[in-house]
């Protein structure tokens, strides 16, 4: 291969030679796949779900009583909401890793673990944050908040599992962190018998398709129906798209009154221990999957429409509809050839 001296003396067109180095590398062969047993065996795991639907109490209880089986536990809200671990403490919400962040770097000090991470009866919990309203970008704190993480020696943690809260209604970068790079083993969803969080539930099936066809490895181990009122919308989407049920969380007065009052539902020997203890089990041994999403269609039709006066058809609007009674017809400018 000459260089760029070379290739001047010999009258070479640079892109020539630009092409010859990538087809040099291009016929490199790639490393051969790893077939050892992976060195570390703490299960990421990412939850996603529509804001409001759930997630944080899902996790609460779900991290509790994992921890409460003896499993070790770290739970990280990835939501800017920072409402992750509120129900976990009670209502007192954490420190953020980016607000803290912030504070220590403008006092010149380094953020030190006890800083942001903190526990309750076994469960390790922190909070990445978000930016101020109108300032900045959600996503891109995520990431910042992971890079932190990094640096505060994430890779090198000893945990049975670590659970990712994660907003699924924004589909920005940042939020696609664990699917797009690999970052988690599997994704669960939280949905309800309604159309906007099984609609969401739908856009993560379709990101994990997607970084699926580019290399990715991650996939949808299932999904948790909350707030369950029976009508088995949620229930049919899990099937079409190809995914189990984990569990059914009941619409349940009991259950919404302790969550309003802060109170952890997912203990042992409790009224919804048996909920969370199969909810365990399902998230620990349920393998990644790849989902078929569906299309809007599809989705639509998963909601049994009673009005009969609807016909389903698309009727094409004309300009005269739009402006009405200040329609006037204008001659066309596309050309048109006589006939010969």
């Amino acid at each position: 291969m000459l260089d760029r001296k070379q290739a001047k003396e010999h009258k070479i067109d640079p892109q020539i030679q630009m092409r010859d180095r990538l087809r040099e590398e291009a016929s490199i062969d790639p490393d051969p796949v790893s077939t050892s047993e992976p060195a570390k065996e703490t299960q990421v795991i990412a939850i996603y779900g529509k804001g409001g639907i759930g997630k944080s109490f899902t996790l609460s209880n779900l991290s509790y009583m994992m921890a409460q089986q003896g499993k070790k536990v770290l739970l990280i809200g990835c939501d800017p909401k920072s409402d992750t671990t509120s129900l976990l403490f009670g209502g007192k919400s954490c420190p953020t890793i980016i607000e803290t962040s912030s504070k220590k770097k403008a006092s010149g000090e380094e953020v030190e673990i006890g800083d942001v991470c903190f526990k309750r009866d076994g469960v390790f919990a922190m909070e990445l944050g978000g930016p101020e309203v109108g300032r900045g970008c959600g996503g891109r704190g995520i990431i910042h908040g992971f890079e932190l993480l990094e640096k505060l020696g994430f890779h090198d943690w000893d945990f049975d599992y670590v659970l990712l809260d994660f907003l699924g209604d924004v589909v920005c970068g940042g939020f696609g962190l664990p699917i797009a790079r690999d970052m988690c083993q599997k994704v669960i969803v939280v949905g309800s018998n309604d159309l906007q969080s099984l609609y969401v539930a739908n856009n993560v099936c379709s990101a994990v398709q997607y970084f699926r066809k580019l290399g990715g490895n991650v996939g949808v181990a299932g999904m948790v129906i909350n707030k369950d009122d029976g009508t088995g919308e949620a229930a049919k989407f899990a099937e079409s798209v190809g995914i189990p049920v984990l569990s059914a969380i009941p619409a349940d007065d009991d259950i919404r009154k302790k969550s309003a009052n802060y109170e952890i539902i997912g203990r042992p020997e409790t009224q919804w221990a048996g909920l969370f203890e199969q909810l365990a089990e399902g998230v620990a041994e349920a393998p990644p999957l790849l989902p078929e999403p569906l299309d809007q269609d599809g989705l639509l039709g998963l909601f049994d429409g009673n009005d009969e006066s609807a016909s389903g058809q698309l009727t094409p609007a004309t300009a005269e509809d739009m402006c009405g009674k200040n329609f006037t017809a204008k001659p066309s400018l596309e050309v048109v050839y006589d006939e010969a």
